[in-house]
């Protein structure tokens, strides 16, 4: 027995074996948020224990000019099919997208306002 754990332990410790290419305490990547790119079905969670399940933060800009973001909201999930045109859905787990909302504009990854007219959405810095 005393052999099986002296035998243990000299295998953990081994000095033979070649470095890891990534080292064990390598931070994540963290990729910015392209809000151009999220259109489909949406959920907005409000909840700030579950912000770190969110895909990204959104504050919601109560002036068009500065928004990132024009959102139309479709009544067909098919319709959601370009940047701007969302559907929102009321489950979680059916979303392709869970954005949190934030009241403090420096915490967001970008901003959003809802416009009436369909052929206003979409993004604004001319993407």
């Amino acid at each position: 027995m005393l052999t099986s754990l002296l035998l243990s332990g000299f295998l953990t410790l081994n000095p033979f074996q070649p470095t890891p290419a990534v080292p064990f305490n390598a931070a994540p990547v963290v990729a910015s948020v392209e809000p151009c790119q999220i259109y489909g079905s949406i959920f907005l969670e409000k909840d700030p224990r579950r912000r770190s399940q969110c895909f990204a933060t959104v504050y919601v800009e109560p002036e068009e000019t500065f928004a990132d973001v024009l959102v139309y909201q479709e009544n067909n999930k098919l319709f959601a099919d370009k940047a701007g045109f969302w559907y929102f859905t009321g489950a979680r787990d059916f979303a392709d997208y869970v954005l949190f909302v934030t009241d403090n504009r420096a915490l967001a990854d970008f901003s959003i306002q809802y416009t009436k007219i369909r052929s206003y959405a979409g993004c604004r810095n001319g993407k």
